[in-house]
């Protein structure tokens, strides 16, 4: 659409100077052949945005002509403001500022062919005349090239902002998914491997005890439908909920309690010393929680029969303190999976360290630290 209107604009431009070279003709004041050197120089407007210098360039070679092969006394004739026209062009519309130079050099060599020709009389009057005028009329043009340079800087920088924007919420969005990735793994593998450890003593407990068999299955049951109604919650994250505002269901301290009963429903020997206190930080809660869970689903995994864990929950300083021991048969590193990943970055996010190795009375140790955030004192009253 802009660029018809330009070249509706552009073609009354070019028509407005023909119709001024047709006037001069109808009112006899022109001989008919120097009447065509007013339409050319109409037609060489028509492309005066997409080739400036170029318009400009014909035009100036028909004014030097209308000079060479025309008397004084058809001068100055109304066409001829298509110099001006086309020197205003070259200054707005060229690549680069050395066309609207080099079109108001052409224009100042023709100033002074003028005053050449005029040199009796009040030269220096026709002479301020031509200045004032050609030169009011470049810095017009240049002042319009500066202000379209600067719009377009801005329209640029606003739509590289808004690239920036939709990048940052893009790696907001990955961010969102790989935190829910990690949310999935614990849950999922939590579960299942305590789910696994109670089939198989269900299994086994079928024929001589009944009762333990069912308390198994429920437990089997139990588990399952909560780590589904977890899955169900991070999955519902990532669709979004219906009312636009989708919420995880927090995980608090309080909630190790029923994770470590788990462990030991399972058959898993944990002794907890807890020492924590009220945290009041709920990521670093989320984290501590997530470790624990890591570290127990390991266990049951890689640990082996019969092996107990021992969990220290300390606070040292402005650090929580995380000391998870088994006495199982080393199986704790888990190299080939997530777990040990997981943990470090969860332990990374928060600027802490993690360290697991075997332990020195054998079986394998977890200890991983997590600074506090720290919180910026009340402002007293006067």
């Amino acid at each position: 659409m802009r660029n018809r209107r330009s070249l509706a604009f552009d073609a009354l431009v070019a028509a407005g100077v023909a119709g001024l070279a047709t006037l001069e003709i109808l009112l006899r004041q022109t001989p008919r052949s120097l009447a065509w050197l007013g339409m050319i120089m109409a037609a060489a407007l028509l492309v005066r945005r997409s080739r400036p210098l170029w318009s400009m360039g014909v035009i100036s070679v028909l004014a030097l002509m209308q000079v060479l092969f025309w008397p004084l006394s058809y001068e100055p004739l109304p066409f001829d403001v298509a110099v001006l026209i086309g020197m205003y062009s070259a200054v707005k519309y060229s690549r680069t500022l050395r066309g609207g130079l080099i079109a108001g050099g052409v224009v100042a060599i023709g100033i002074a062919i003028e005053i050449m020709r005029h040199a009796s009389g009040a030269w220096w009057q026709l002479a301020l005349f031509y200045v004032c005028v050609c030169g009011g009329i470049w810095l017009m043009a240049y002042t319009v090239r500066q202000r379209a340079i600067y719009v377009a800087g801005l329209e640029e920088r606003a739509a590289s902002l808004e690239r920036e924007r939709e990048h940052l919420a893009r790696i907001v969005v990955a961010d969102e998914r790989a935190a829910i990735a990690r949310e999935l793994h614990d849950v999922v593998a939590h579960s299942l491997a305590v789910m696994v450890v109670q089939a198989d003593g269900g299994r086994y407990a079928l024929d001589a005890d009944l009762e333990k068999s069912r308390q198994a299955l429920a437990t089997v049951a139990e588990t399952g439908r909560a780590a589904l109604e977890d899955m169900r919650r991070l999955v519902g994250v990532l669709r979004g909920s219906a009312d636009g505002s989708p919420s995880r269901r927090p995980i608090t301290l309080a909630e190790l309690d029923p994770l470590v009963e788990g462990a030991r429903s399972a058959g898993l020997k944990v002794t907890v010393a807890n020492g924590l206190g009220a945290v009041d930080a709920p990521a670093v809660e989320l984290a501590v929680y997530r470790i624990v869970q890591e570290g127990l689903t390991n266990v049951l995994r890689h640990a082996g029969p019969d092996a107990a864990v021992n969990l220290d929950l300390r606070r040292d300083g402005d650090e929580v303190v995380i000391i998870l021991t088994d006495t199982g048969r080393g199986g704790l590193l888990d190299n080939e999976g997530h777990g040990l990943t997981g943990m470090r970055e969860r332990v990374g996010v928060h600027g802490g360290t993690l360290l697991a190795g075997p332990a020195p009375a054998g079986g394998w140790q977890i200890r991983a630290s997590l600074p506090l955030p720290v919180m910026l004192p009340a402002a007293v009253a006067a």
